[in-house]
């Protein structure tokens, strides 16, 4: 048989997580919804495209992603997945099989969501069918969109889903190994004539510098560089301590660079000094992928009629 859609996904594997409400680990949650879904052997060793992953998996961590953005599962850790008090509630008073037109919602209602941050107010979330969410701009569901917008769409989703786990990621490694990460990432940005002009200096006793970054051959010129693995918001005092270490240094460039994010009075003050630089999680996601920091892209051929190839007269 065919490998069902993510959407057929959710249901399944909603009911198996309820089932565990401590949480369980992704692979089995993804063999138990394919056992649901009568799959058999051979129907799991069917491929993406790709090649990269059996498809089986891709689509159970698709729907999982659904569930997610509708509040009703969580990951707390890289793979690993429990249900949220919603999902158990969610799961209990709305009786198996869903309706068609609830599992349609619960895989196209949901994909302008963002997915919650750990601590999140709930008070500032909205609920949706017992589901709290966090809504984000809203994502067109035209049935009459082209192609082309769909494709749009489909990149679009991709990316965010690369980056909220390249966060999750990145909040889980120790703080010197993201300080490695943060240099080879400012080495692909083109700073440092080679990787051995980026030295990570961090450890007691570094006055707020985890980074030196030389920019001419003979060291004349330093950018230095704080990267804070945080959970919590940089705020103003932060900052100070990074721009009285940057004077201590006599140095005139820094670049502070955190999972997390800026508190208002840490952007004033910033933006009231000259030579700092502010990176929050969200843009250390970005760059990460746009210069493939940790991450792998993958080249797809779209075919574009050459209207000049036919044109008879030009020949």
């Amino acid at each position: 048989m065919t490998v069902p859609t993510y959407d057929l996904f959710i249901e399944p594997l909603l009911r198996f997580l309820v089932q565990h409400p401590d949480g369980v680990a992704a692979k089995e949650a993804h063999d138990a919804a394919a056992t649901a879904l009568s799959l058999s052997e051979s129907d799991r060793e069917q491929l993406l495209p790709s090649g990269s992953q059996p498809m089986y998996k891709n689509r159970a961590g698709w729907a999982h992603d659904r569930l997610k953005r509708a509040g009703l599962s969580s990951s707390p850790r890289r793979g690993y997945w429990r249900p949220t008090a919603e999902g158990v509630t969610f799961a209990r008073d709305n009786p198996a099989p869903f309706p068609a037109a609830l599992v349609e919602k619960l895989a196209m209602g949901y994909v302008g969501v963002k997915l919650k941050a750990s601590g999140t107010d709930p008070s500032a979330a909205t609920r949706i069918d017992g589901a709290s969410v966090e809504v984000r701009q809203p994502v067109s569901q035209s049935a009459v969109a082209s192609p082309d917008d769909r494709l749009v769409q489909a990149v679009a989703e991709l990316r965010q889903a690369a980056a909220a786990e390249l966060q999750e990621l990145l909040a889980r490694v120790s703080p010197s190994y993201f300080e490695t990460i943060v240099l080879d990432l400012l080495h692909r940005l083109g700073y440092g004539a080679n990787r051995a002009d980026l030295q990570r200096v961090g450890g007691p006793g570094d006055a707020g510098i985890d980074g030196i970054i030389s920019l001419d051959r003979l060291g004349l010129e330093k950018v230095y560089v704080q990267a804070k693995r945080w959970q919590d918001s940089i705020g103003r005092p932060q900052l100070q301590a990074f721009y009285g270490a940057l004077a201590g240094q006599k140095a005139k460039k820094g670049i502070f660079i955190t999972t997390s994010s800026y508190t208002a009075q840490a952007l004033d003050f910033a933006r009231s000094v000259d030579g700092i630089v502010l990176i929050d999680g969200a843009r250390l996601a970005d760059l990460m992928m746009d210069h493939e920091v940790g991450v792998t892209a993958r080249t797809v051929k779209i075919p574009k009629i050459d209207s000049d190839y036919f044109d008879e007269e030009a020949g």
